[in-house]
């Protein structure tokens, strides 16, 4: 039996026994320790830390092919689908390092739970849900510090020894590597971390039998403990929060206070060379800017162009932005291929995002209007101090 083995537990709660399989989801010792407790026990259900979407993907069942690069841009989600992209690229290229598939563990569960016809449960939240709540709920500066430490990791040439692995996978060091994120990151944490223990908890207690095994990372150990027993409505913990209001009236107030800048230079200076020279001015600051991004991107050079001419009209608009016509204009120049949407999973450094059309349209999409965000807040300054 599995008793007395590290980063096993086993809980019994109400008529359940309960095993709990911490691992690192890059770590070949886990995947040994998976094998080995899931023989042993022969429960009636190995639980995952899975959501379907995921469960799909780490099987290959759901193809990148599928996705439609031209809705992404168009509804907005770039900068979503571009963390998601930076997240699994990060852990691929640890995985690349120690030789080992990314959430091997979770494969291992799956394949030994259906050569011995086990139920499998998927234990975690939609991976979309989370995502999204994460964002919606991270101030300006945890979004950069997130983005700033996934780039940094990708661009870093140091390698991931297994030794390190395997050391932090034990729960104290794990467990004071979360309290850690906590405290740089907190609102990401509670969504990432503490909200997902409480998923997690509940769907062990409702999965069916009597014997379950559930695999989870490590770090979750501590939180699924405090939780299982509490029955809680998962509803809450599924719903996605609506976004701060004041980024919508700041879409609207942007071209009225635009509008009355140029109108009071006119009315006041009775000057239409006044005028003309802030009209310049506005195209210049906020085209140049998101060109620059665009650039940054290796976009192409008519991208480049659009984002320079669409940004002053744009930022206008609250209802499209520099980067959905720069993105759009990057596709339809150098259309995705196939290949392109496979490599997808081979990404594991910044350069590939460069070098793989789908990341470098999103890319481009980012960054362009990254640039006439920032030429907005840079021109409108300047449109005044010429008043």
């Amino acid at each position: 039996m599995a008793d007395n083995i590290k980063n096993v537990d086993r809980l019994k709660i109400k008529d359940k026994e309960i095993i709990l399989v911490g691992t690192a989801h890059i770590s070949k010792e886990s995947v040994k320790l998976v094998e080995d407790v899931i023989a042993q026990e022969n429960p009636d259900t190995v639980g995952v830390e899975l959501c379907q979407k995921r469960f799909n993907t780490i099987l290959k069942k759901d193809k990148w092919e599928d996705t439609k690069i031209t809705k992404i841009i168009k509804e907005g989600k770039t900068q979503l689908f571009l963390a998601n992209l930076l997240i699994a690229s990060f852990q691929k290229r640890i995985g690349k390092d120690l030789k080992i598939k990314p959430g091997a563990e979770m494969i291992q569960a799956i394949e030994a739970a259906e050569r011995s016809s086990t139920q499998i449960a998927l234990l975690d939240r939609d991976i979309q849900i989370t995502l999204k709540r994460a964002w919606r709920k991270m101030r300006i500066l945890e979004k950069a510090k997130l983005l700033f430490s996934l780039l940094t990791g990708l661009i870093s040439p140091e390698k991931i020894e297994e030794e390190m692995v395997e050391k932090i996978k034990e729960k104290d060091i794990m467990t004071q590597m979360m309290e850690e994120f906590g405290r740089e990151v907190p609102s990401v944490k509670e969504v990432l971390i503490d909200e997902r223990d409480i998923y997690i908890a509940n769907k062990i207690l409702v999965a069916p039998g009597k014997k379950i095994v559930a695999v989870v990372g490590a770090g979750h150990i501590d939180g699924i403990k405090r939780y299982l027993g509490e029955e809680r409505d998962l509803k809450p913990l599924e719903e996605i929060p609506q976004g701060s209001p004041w980024f919508k009236y700041i879409a609207y107030i942007i071209p009225l206070v635009f509008l009355g800048i140029i109108a009071w230079g006119f009315i006041n200076h009775k000057s239409i060379e006044l005028t003309i020279t802030m009209l310049a001015y506005w195209f210049l600051i906020n085209g140049f800017l998101s060109a620059l991004g665009a650039m940054i991107a290796v976009g192409h050079p008519l991208t480049v162009l659009a984002a320079f001419v669409a940004a002053p009209f744009t930022s206008l608009n609250p209802t499209i932005g520099a980067g959905i016509v720069a993105g759009l204009v990057e596709a339809k120049l150098r259309e995705p291929r196939v290949k392109d949407f496979q490599d997808l999973n081979e990404i594991t450094n910044f350069s590939g995002f460069y070098k793989n059309r789908i990341s470098r349209i999103l890319l481009v999409a980012a960054l362009a209007n990254l640039g006439s965000s920032i030429g907005t807040f840079v021109a409108l300054p300047y449109l005044i101090s010429l008043l």
